[in-house]
């Protein structure tokens, strides 16, 4: 009850909420550095670094986002330094596009939420074949073909994760 007065309350659960948050993007850290490369190699494999990005930008105001989608870009480049510095902008522009989109047009809805997940891996797979000069035969078959199935496999563990921790994520699904 004393809490109530001093204001502690609010404060300790933003912090909880925070922790909370930190606790699933590392889970999905690990999912995307430990369990993905176990995994058969596969282009449709689901991408937790996205998700984790996604998951961060609908929460975040578009600056945040923005610079978070150029860390996580930033990684993405590290780890394939033949196309430097495409990850980093289709990232960053995936993750204003998801904050933007999400704060302005975008209800609180399980469906919705899934079509970010699918649209912004998708997107981002795209920019990234564009930016990096794919050729065009290659990029018909990776954009039509490999980048939605990755969307799709991205978008359902994405639904599954807000299902199991929409607390923690404090993400209101309205069915």
């Amino acid at each position: 009850m004393s809490s109530v007065w001093t204001g502690e309350g609010p404060k300790r659960r933003r912090s909880s909420d925070k922790f909370r948050v930190t606790v699933v993007i590392a889970g999905l850290l690990l999912l995307e550095f430990y369990l993905r490369p176990s995994l058969m190699e596969g282009r449709g494999m689901p991408d937790f670094l996205m998700l984790a990005l996604l998951l961060i930008a609908i929460r975040q105001r578009p600056g945040t986002a923005a610079m978070t989608g150029f860390v996580v870009g930033f990684v993405v480049d590290v780890l394939t330094p033949a196309r430097f510095g495409a990850g980093i902008l289709a990232s960053v522009l995936v993750g204003w596009g998801a904050s933007y989109g999400r704060s302005v047009f975008f209800a609180d809805n399980l469906v919705v939420t899934a079509a970010v997940f699918f649209a912004g891996t998708w997107v981002r797979n795209l920019l990234i074949l564009l930016l990096s000069g794919t050729p065009s035969g290659h990029l018909l078959s990776e954009a039509l073909v490999w980048a939605p199935l990755q969307g799709v496999t991205t978008a359902a563990v994405g639904v599954v994760i807000v299902i199991l921790f929409r607390d923690w994520l404090a993400i209101r699904i309205d069915r």
